[in-house]
């Protein structure tokens, strides 16, 4: 199923700046093939659910072992079933 989704990662506990971490988090989702738009907080992305989630697991296993104890991630979902979402479709 085809879909979009907003996904913010915030590390906690890493400092005042997390640039580095949510660095890593992008380039991640960049990696995994999604369709990826970066804005000031968070990140746009399209393609298939299962591979978003599986992006969003990646970014916690692989913060987590590259030394961030604690991420808290906020993901808004959307799907829909009459026509194929798109992320060029939702601009002017």
């Amino acid at each position: 199923m085809k879909a979009l989704a907003e996904i913010q990662v915030v590390p906690i506990g890493v400092g005042v700046s997390v640039r580095k971490e949510v660095k890593r988090a992008h380039e991640l989702l960049v990696e995994s093939g999604l369709e990826v738009q970066l804005h000031s907080y968070g990140t746009n992305v399209e393609g298939e659910l299962g591979q978003i989630f599986r992006a969003v697991e990646t970014i916690h296993e692989t913060l987590h072992r590259e030394g961030t104890a604690r991420i808290m991630t906020s993901i808004k979902v959307g799907t829909r079933t009459d026509k194929a979402p798109s992320l060029a479709g939702k601009l002017f």
